[in-house]
């Protein structure tokens, strides 16, 4: 039952209790399913759900119906972060899930992130219980710090000076992490993780850390299919989470015009065959590729639907059609002058 068996990217999740994506003696990141809710072990043997609701770009007043809508489809995995300001709706959604009797803390795995206004090491310890109490939680099951790149220190989470340029923190995201590590061992989080850092700085993390990174959570969709850095990140042992699954079509600053990953005819012909929505197909794109995914929504038929694609398979040719797309799309670059940041992630190729 738990043997580990060699890769066998196109085989359907159902038909496995244990997965491993690599040679066992250097990358024992698996996945294997359990009562039809698939799950990543990760490097420290703790257990991730592969799909997760997404809370970015969810509106206030809508949050907590939604995360209680995904419970109720069987999301075990909600992920959060300070810097969406609506933590203290996701907390409300699970306290009444579990107030009901529906699930039980232990069942679920809750996700939150570090902002960079927060990066001073000293901070750390304040941003999570901040993000505790609005999510009215203990613990977190896992805390990224959210960007490489920290900001001026202060309750601005954009802090800017006269000119309306973004004022930069010169602390190092490596002394972060050491104070991420001490959030661990005060049981405050049981696992800590990076997200839009590139491979250098990934490996400088590493270099110092006593707790390793469990996932670097990425933008990844079929224009930005990352496979360079998820490469990496896996053989290290570090597992992919994906974000903007579905190509954020409703970001702030998207332009008429601009591509639309659901809209493209070569995706729809693929769900129109499989009896599927384009959504479904680009989420399963991502379980078929181990990458734990957090497609977003506040919509009661889509939320549901994002979770049901563990029933089907696309075929090899089918995946090579969708990554026929790949354009290095990013699509979430933060703040153009972030880009002046020494931290900032997204010059270097991966």
């Amino acid at each position: 039952m738990n043997k580990m068996l060699r890769p066998r990217l196109f085989r359907p999740i159902s038909q496995l209790a244990l997965r491993n994506y690599g040679k066992a003696e250097r990358f024992m990141w698996c996945q294997k399913e359990i009562a039809g809710n698939p799950k990543v072990v990760l490097k420290n043997g703790l257990e991730m759900p592969l799909v997760g609701l997404g809370t970015w770009m969810s509106p206030k007043g809508q949050v907590t119906e939604a995360v209680k809508i995904a419970i109720d489809a069987g999301y075990r995995h909600i992920d959060c972060a300070h810097v969406y300001q609506n933590e203290d709706e996701v907390g409300a959604g699970v306290e009444a899930k579990i107030k009901e009797g529906v699930v039980k803390r232990e069942d679920l795995f809750i996700t939150s992130k570090l902002w960079n206004t927060y990066h001073r090491p000293d901070l750390v310890r304040t941003a999570v219980d901040n993000t505790l109490s609005a999510l009215k939680l203990k613990y977190l099951d896992l805390y990224l710090i959210h960007w490489p790149m920290g900001y001026k220190e202060g309750c601005e989470l954009f802090p800017v000076d006269k000119e309306g340029k973004t004022l930069f923190s010169p602390v190092d995201y490596v002394d972060t992490w050491k104070a991420m590590e001490k959030l661990v061992e005060d049981g405050l989080v049981k696992s800590i993780g990076v997200s839009n850092f590139n491979k250098k700085q990934i490996e400088r993390v590493l270099a110092v850390a006593k707790i390793p990174p469990v996932t670097n959570q990425i933008e990844c969709h079929p224009y930005l299919t990352q496979k360079k850095l998820i490469e990496f990140c896996k053989s290290k042992d570090i597992s992919i989470t994906a974000y903007s699954p579905l190509g954020s079509p409703n970001r702030p600053w998207a332009k008429p015009g601009d591509p639309v990953i659901l809209e493209e005819p070569k995706i729809k012909e693929i769900a129109d065959k499989k009896k599927k929505t384009p959504g479904q197909i680009l989420i399963r794109y991502q379980v078929q590729r181990a990458n734990i995914v957090i497609p977003k929504s506040v919509t009661k038929d889509r939320i549901e639907s994002n979770f049901q694609v563990f029933d089907f398979e696309l075929t090899p040719e089918e995946i090579e059609i969708i990554e026929s797309f790949e354009n290095n799309g990013r699509l979430v670059p933060l703040l153009k002058e972030a880009g002046a940041h020494k931290y900032y992630p997204f010059h270097d190729e991966y």
